[in-house]
């Protein structure tokens, strides 16, 4: 691991972002195993919320599919890796919050809630299996 993913494992420990992650695994029953760069996968997760195929709280993904999803979609654990950082420089747990006012800021703009959200342009749009939607008629002059 870098010096960086070390400090992001650090800080999310510290702000509780990934012991909240592993309860959320423990709870839906979902499977963890060590990942690579201080990350922790969770494979299995059966939930209906939220409805993405994959989420991220503190250092923890946690994934519907199984292993070999994770293995075939290495540009999606680096869109979540992102997220774990985001998660680090937001001091935990108050990304979600931030997260979700993000998120209906950009589904007002364009009627999704990835295509505008600050959080998933930076982790990579596309890397994370959005679109980039222009913004609706009713705000263009």
């Amino acid at each position: 691991m870098t010096a960086g993913q070390r400090l992001r494992v650090v800080l999310n420990l510290l702000n509780i972002s990934t012991a909240f992650g592993v309860l959320i695994a423990l709870v839906t029953r979902t499977h963890l195993e060590h990942g690579p760069r201080g990350l922790l996968l969770g494979t299995g997760y059966r939930p209906k919320l939220p409805a993405a195929g994959a989420f991220t709280v503190g250092n923890v993904v946690i994934y519907r599919g199984d292993r070999a999803f994770i293995d075939d979609r290495p540009r999606l654990l680096a869109h979540e890796e992102r997220h774990s950082t985001q998660y680090a420089a937001c001091l935990g747990l108050p990304f979600l919050p931030l997260y979700a006012v993000a998120a209906l800021w950009s589904l007002w703009k364009t009627g999704n809630p990835g295509s505008r959200n600050p959080f998933e342009r930076s982790a990579g749009l596309e890397a994370g299996g959005y679109v980039e939607l222009p913004v609706l008629k009713r705000f263009v002059k």
